[in-house]
Formats: structure tokens, sequence, C-alpha cells
């Protein structure tokens, strides 16, 4: 595996001025960073722009719940900015994510994830809202939907990150926020692991935040996660499911399709 592309660093920064800090001090060491509402929001697309232009790729968290025409027409926008990974809401059913995988193919190099549950929410918070069941059953209903859909992944947390390599196979991205290092606090996540766990249960991409933006040194705390996770890929199961509307598979290290031209 390579984790300078693997392990996504989140700026979840509220300016510019911090965000641009923090991939500085990264160099080289981190290839894949998450740009999420907030700091979309603080300084608008420009960023994103100039991250992808100094070789980076960005998995732009935008969570789309609208109606169809609306998620495809903000898939084409953050396809013409050059990142790699966007997601959608799995809650929104087949109709918005098979829209959002239409308007990707525009854009080769661009995948589309969907959201399962969020990584803060328990059984509890599910009933809340009417969902019957656990927080795993619930991911998996949703990313057969998103297998269904023609989604290439899903977004879930780390504990779910075995069921779903089962149930979607060896090519589907599955990246997994939520995850804290040995004797760290979870923060937010109410069903977090550590980074080595998540790889080796099946993950393709893991994302950090705090761990790493919000230490003294994020160069050295990126460093540690690195040592933590396995040298060897995620393990392939059986075949993936797949629908009638997926696009061709994509390698674990880059998140894009292999063979495109912005393929390591």
């Amino acid at each position: 595996m390579d984790p300078t592309r693997q392990i996504i660093v989140a700026l979840d920064c509220d300016n510019r001025q911090a965000a641009q800090a923090v991939v500085d001090q990264l160099g080289d060491a981190c290839r894949f960073y998450k740009v999420g509402l907030e700091l979309l929001t603080a300084v608008g697309p420009q960023f994103v722009r100039d991250l992808v232009a100094r070789g980076k790729q960005v998995f732009l968290d935008l969570k789309l719940f609208e109606i169809p025409n609306s998620v495809a027409g903000a898939v084409r926008a953050a396809g013409a900015l050059g990142v790699s990974m966007v997601t959608v809401h799995g809650m929104g059913g087949t109709g918005i994510m098979a829209a959002a995988v239409e308007a990707a193919r525009d854009h080769p190099g661009l995948r589309v994830l969907a959201l399962t549950v969020v990584t803060s929410m328990t059984d509890a918070d599910l009933a809340d809202i009417g969902v019957s069941g656990s927080a795993e059953e619930q991911v998996l209903r949703l990313a057969r939907l998103a297998g269904e859909a023609g989604c290439h992944g899903v977004i879930a947390s780390p504990r779910e990150a075995a069921p779903l390599r089962e149930l979607l196979g060896g090519d589907a991205l599955i990246v997994t926020p939520g995850v804290a290092m040995p004797g760290e606090s979870a923060a937010d996540h109410a069903r977090p692991a550590t980074p080595r766990t998540a790889f080796a249960d099946g993950a393709s991409h893991v994302v950090v935040g705090r761990t790493v933006t919000r230490a003294p040194d994020p160069l050295s705390a990126l460093r540690r996660v690195h040592a933590d996770v396995p040298a060897q890929t995620p393990r392939t199961p059986p075949t993936p499911l797949r629908g009638p509307k997926a696009i061709s598979p994509v390698g674990y290290a880059s998140g894009i399709p292999v063979g495109h031209p912005r393929s390591p």
C-alpha cells in the first residue's frame, strides 16, 4: 500500500492560512486531502484548484442530498475542479446516487462515494429518525443501494469495513473516517478503530484529521500514522456487488481508474 495516497488528511479548517500551513508542513508525505463544507464555504473553490495544481488529490466531502438534477450539477462542478472523490448521501436513495454517477462520467478521474451512516451516529440516533436495526445493518443496506446505483464506493466507520468488503468485493472504495491512534480520544466518532485495524479489515483509505492537523508537529504525527498501518494491501474477498451502471474498477492506492493519465 501507499500511505501517502491511502491516508487522507482532513483539512477541517476555517481559513486558508491554516489549511495551507498544514499542506506546506506535510509536503510529499501526504498526497490526498479532504476538503469539507467548512473550508469550502470559508475560502471557496480556488483552494481546491490550487491543491490539484500542486499534484494533490482531493476528496471533496459535499455529502450531497438534493433532487437528482441538483446533485448531478454539483458533481459536474466538482469534476471541473479536478477532484478525485465526491460524496453523496446514501439516504437520498438510488435516484440521486445514479444521477451523481451519470454526471461523473464526463470526468473519468472522479469517483462517486455514497455516505452511509455518519461516524457520530449510534443505533439510538438511528432509532430517533425512525430507522430500525443497528448502524451496521443500515450501512450495509445503503451500501447495497450504492452498488446498484453504480457508485464507486462508500463512506462508513472503520467498524463496518470488514462486512462492507465482504459485500462489495475487492474493487470498491471503502473510505473510513473515524480512525484514532491507540490511546487517543475518539472525539465525535461513535464507532472508531485504529488506522491499522481499518486497513486490515478492508478499508481502501482512511481519513485522519485532528490527530495530524492539531498536533504540535503535523509531519511527525502523520509519520506515526504511517508507521501504524500494515504494509500489505487490504484483503480481497469474493466478487463485488455491481449495478448495471457501474463504472470501471479503480485501484486502491489512487482512487482513480487504473490506466487513467493521473493514475500512479
